[in-house]
């Protein structure tokens, strides 16, 4: 698991060192954040001539508020002596800003279209007490997913009080041990529609075990360097950046499984608070700007194009951009807040605001679901946000908007749960990274798509969905139980020794059918090592392996391990479907398997992925490094086992054999010497 140790990873800001010392940011706890009226959301007409000046200001503002944040979270001893100083030194000139830039907004709108009113009153800003949320309400949605309401309470009376009256974390603006829940103390609340198009197609473009980060959002702030003020992962497309262009997005290499597929597909990266220094603790995005700790490999990443519940879905448009989430919903508000959070066996019971507390065995899943209805014109709009939409809770489009496959991500992580008794030292916090500001809130948790399929996939895609087939380069994905089990480890069954049938009874005794083994090694069958699988917290690139989880020792050769053990719950798992059975064995050939159409097998025809001609399809799995194993026992002879490893399973058959012999042939003697 990923589990480093640092002990004073977070305090909330309850003594021990400060942030600065802990982090090297010079970020210190303030308790307080700034909250400012979110400009992009109001623009929802600018005319496409005004469009590039427009993104660049947008991301001035955002640059702005982030300023103004370091330097309140600077001044927290000032901002206490003296209740004055927050508005004299951060707020009024805060403001006198952003009314320069919201003029200049409105000017360059003007040149071609018709002046907005109003934006000067967007102009001020307020200090906000740090933990405490803005009211929530209903999410931007009300079909496919949740309001984004309170949830979880148990989480907030954990962790002693700790944090409440600071901000937390390794670089002191969260996360705070409030914003934690145990998944066990959530009620079920997850429905999935099934429907007019009930079909599903994956794809699998890994995990970003290449390491691909920036701290840019070309959708939100084309141009701007470090436009988003925090790290993505980037699966798929290899080539987004800030300045890319649709031309060099369409050339890029791709992660992807199907070379059709150069969509990018990116999101906030999760960080452990342990006090470990990233490659950028000391830039932009990164630590200067608070997001501090050690970056996790996703364990999986599963990418599944589903249907519409009342009708058949069309193509989405080439270069279609989506953003699903609000990454400032913590001062924003939950209107267009979009986030899901859970553990692996428990995913009918979904988190918006609170980050899951995941029983042993059991991993972190963030899940997001986009948008699904498309306005038939428009491959972005202004604000991001208008020319997609989500069906009603009946499944219906809006009026004027036509139904499209809608991207489901899920992303699974080896985190344990962290202690929040200690405010993490024993276990460290994790957390999204965010803008400064937005203090690392689970509710800020967002994804981005671009669609850069080609014109022949999509339409594969679509006519699979129409279909109701199931379909793709990931859809013979991962096993996943039915949701709401618990997770439980279960052992490797050993297969019960074979009853060798001897072909002529021997005359005498004397010989030894078969030559007893020293003694049982007691390693009948090599199990994967539970529930320890995962990336280890490693680095991006690093290559993984088979049980020393990033501690260290002598590389092996990779082994299948179970797809996510002990993984029983999977929201996009019917309930009470058949499952094959998972019973890792290890298997000699951890390699590359041939995808086949009754699973992937190897090169001696064995199932490696434990799917079988029953496989479930339809989720696009991208394991970690660590790839998954087969799940169901082999044959001794094709384990990893070797001669010996055979004959301590055989022993106990052959001395009975030898003993029943031996009484077949006292009793013939027996009964000869009565004749």
């Amino acid at each position: 698991m990923a589990a480093n140790v640092y002990a004073s990873a977070t305090d909330g800001g309850s003594g021990g060192d400060s942030a600065e010392t802990r982090s090297g940011t010079g970020v210190r706890t303030a308790g307080a954040t700034i909250d400012c009226p979110d400009v992009g959301s109001k623009l929802t007409s600018v005319p496409e001539q005004a469009r590039g000046e427009v993104d660049k200001e947008l991301a001035l503002l955002d640059e702005q508020i982030a300023k103004a944040y370091q330097r309140l979270s600077e001044s927290a001893q000032q901002v206490q002596q003296d209740p004055g100083f927050a508005d004299n030194a951060v707020v009024n000139p805060l403001k006198e800003k952003r009314a320069a830039t919201l003029e200049r907004i409105a000017i360059a709108i003007d040149r071609v279209g018709d002046r907005p009113g109003g934006l000067e009153a967007l102009a001020a800003c307020t200090v906000e007490a740090g933990n405490e949320a803005p009211a929530q309400g209903e999410g931007q949605d009300g079909g496919d997913e949740q309001p984004a309401e309170e949830q979880g309470q148990a989480g907030q009376e954990q962790g002693n009080g700790q944090g409440q009256g600071a901000n937390g974390g390794q670089a002191g603006n969260g996360p705070v041990a409030a914003d934690f829940a145990d998944i066990k103390s959530v009620q079920p609340n997850a429905n999935d529609k099934a429907g007019a198009s009930g079909g599903s197609f994956a794809t699998s473009c890994g995990v970003n075990e290449n390491g691909l980060f920036n701290s840019d959002n070309i959708i939100a702030a084309p141009g701007v360097t470090n436009g988003a003020h925090h790290f993505h992962d980037y699966v798929g497309n290899q080539s987004n950046n800030a300045f890319a262009s649709d031309q060099d997005l369409a050339k890029a290499e791709t992660s992807c499984d199907d070379q059709g597929d150069k969509s990018s597909y990116y999101w906030p990266v999760v960080r452990l608070q342990n006090g470990a220094q990233e490659q950028d603790a000391q830039k932009p995005g990164g630590g200067i700007e608070g997001n501090a700790g050690e970056i996790v490999t996703p364990k999986q990443v599963t990418l599944t194009f589903v249907g519409n519940p009342r009708e058949k879905v069309t193509a989405m448009p080439r270069l279609l951009r989506i953003i699903t989430g609000d990454a400032k919903s913590f001062v924003n508000g939950p209107a267009n807040a979009n986030a899901s959070w859970s553990c692996t066996g428990f995913e009918d019971r979904q988190l918006k605001d609170k980050y899951p507390l995941c029983p042993q065995g059991s991993d972190v899943v963030r899940t997001f679901k986009f948008q699904s209805c498309w306005d038939g014109r428009n491959i972005d709009s202004a604000n991001h946000r208008t020319h997609v939409a989500f069906t009603d809770a009946a499944g219906n489009c809006p009026s004027g908007f036509r139904p499209i496959p809608q991207l489901v991500q899920r992303i699974v992580y080896d985190i344990d749960a962290p202690s929040l008794q200690d405010g993490g030292r024993t276990t460290p916090l994790f957390a999204v990274d965010s803008f400064p500001e937005q203090l690392h809130k689970p509710v800020t948790d967002h994804g981005d798509f671009i669609n850069i399929f080609d014109e022949d996939l999509m339409g594969e895609m679509v006519d699979c969905i129409n279909d109701g087939r199931k379909c793709g380069a990931g859809a013979d994905g991962g096993q996943n139980p039915a949701p709401g089990e618990e997770p439980q480890e279960e052992p490797t069954k050993t297969p019960e020794a074979p009853q060798e049938e001897p072909t002529k009874t021997p005359e005498a005794p004397q010989e030894e059918p078969t030559k007893t083994p020293e003694a049982p090694q007691e390693q009948p069958t090599k199990t994967p090592d539970a529930p320890q699988n995962g990336n280890g917290g490693g680095k991006p690139g690093d290559q993984g392996d088979d049980g020393d989880d990033g501690k260290g020792g002598a590389a092996k050769p990779p082994v299948d391990k179970p797809d996510t053990e002990p993984e029983p719950g999977d929201a996009s798992t019917a309930p009470g479907g058949a499952q094959p059975e998972v019973k890792a064995t290890a298997s000699a050939d951890g390699g590359n398997a041939a995808e086949q159409g009754g699973g992937s097998k190897n090169g001696d025809d064995q199932d490696t992925d434990g799917l079988g001609d029953s496989q479930a399809v339809g989720q696009a799995t991208s394991a970690a490094p660590t790839p998954s194993a087969p799940s169901r026992t082999e044959p001794q002879a094709v384990g990893e086992g070797g001669l010996a490893d055979t004959g301590a399973q055989l022993w106990p058959a052959a001395a009975g054999a030898v003993l029943v012999i031996a009484g077949f042939v006292v009793l013939r003697r027996v009964r000869r010497s009565h004749l």
